[in-house]
């Protein structure tokens, strides 16, 4: 099959590789409907995460099961399924607490790279979400969507406890934090706010439900919320960059007794005891417990209640994946669709 591989920072190839292939009987195989570059993938792209041999690419997938192990039980050939970037098997202590990303038998399912062909998903049972029937074609996005940077906007807005009669901020203008708007929206939030510099994302952050645009960051940027809030700061903030700058702006955005949602993969960030301690802000977030919320999501993509694949706007083949990686670097596209 054909798959996406990084060789070192900005050298990613497609090329050559082996067919993925059962090998514990709780496994499943996909054929890869659509697949995608995600914002944490450009960590490796731009060399901050060390690439030290030829490493498979991609952990968002949907498509057809096309294989399952004799254990698999409701998860069934030729159903069109969604599957979170982690494999859990939704049953230990831990999953049935909501926190399927840090299951006692977890595995990270982008390790055989879904930028590709085909895709061996652990955990089949515990991992895959079957839509009611064959989607139409224009639903794949959202369906998506759903793998990664929906859930993980979904998560950081729970986390950060939005709902109504809040007033809700969401750090980062990517696709998370665009889908972050949309959570919160969907969650009842009376007010949405989101720093972004960028009018193509800001369009998309309205469509979605953001009310309020703040440009500034920094200090200028939690002075434009105390403006906005009476100087007390937001209710919910959403924190989905990962960098010292997007976490303190997060948290000095929170009134005191607030909530920080924060899903940003975080590289070099250090948290200020004695500031953290006299916030009196909540912290909650990490890696998405996407599953947790697939069955919700998949329901209001099939019934067309919500939208996200328009955080998609740029397609391409899978052999052109290095094309999506450049225009996501380069800020020229906010989140690359590759097609298989």
């Amino acid at each position: 099959m054909r798959g996406a591989v990084i060789y070192a920072p900005g050298d990613v190839r497609v090329e050559e590789r082996e067919n993925p292939t059962i090998v514990a009987p709780t496994d499943a195989i996909i054929r890869i409907s659509a697949t995608c570059v995600c914002g944490s993938d450009l960590w490796d792209y731009r060399g901050v995460n060390d690439v030290a041999q030829p490493t498979p690419m991609g952990h968002e997938y949907v498509g057809v099961v096309t294989e399952i192990g004799d254990e698999v039980k409701s998860t069934k050939v030729g159903d069109f399924v969604v599957g979170s970037f982690f494999a859990s098997d939704n049953t230990c202590e831990i999953c049935q607490a909501g926190y399927q990303s840090r299951c006692a038998h977890v595995e990270f399912v982008g390790a055989g790279g879904a930028q590709s062909e085909y895709l061996r998903v652990p955990l089949a049972d515990g991992t895959l979400v079957a839509t009611p029937g064959m989607p139409d074609e224009d639903l794949i996005p959202s369906l998506l969507a759903a793998s990664d940077v929906l859930g993980t906007g979904w998560f950081g807005a729970v986390a950060a406890e939005a709902g109504p009669g809040k007033t809700v901020a969401v750090v980062g203008d990517g696709a998370v934090g665009l889908l972050a708007v949309l959570a919160a929206k969907q969650l009842g939030a009376e007010r949405i706010i989101i720093f972004s510099r960028h009018p193509d994302r800001q369009k998309l952050a309205r469509e979605f439900g953001a009310t309020h645009i703040i440009e500034e960051r920094g200090d200028e940027g939690v002075a434009r919320i105390k403006e906005l809030t009476g100087g007390y700061g937001a209710h919910s903030v959403i924190e989905a960059v990962g960098t010292q700058e997007s976490m303190m702006q997060a948290i000095r955005s929170t009134r005191a007794g607030g909530h920080v949602g924060f899903v940003g993969v975080a590289h070099g960030v250090e948290l200020p005891g004695e500031e953290l301690f006299f916030a009196e802000v909540h912290l909650l977030g990490g890696p998405a417990p996407v599953r947790n919320f697939l069955p919700e999501l998949v329901q209001l993509i099939w019934d067309r209640k919500i939208d996200p694949g328009k955080v998609f706007d740029l397609t391409l083949p899978l052999e052109k994946a290095a094309e999506g990686y450049r225009a996501m670097d380069e800020r020229l596209a906010i989140k690359a669709l590759l097609k298989p």
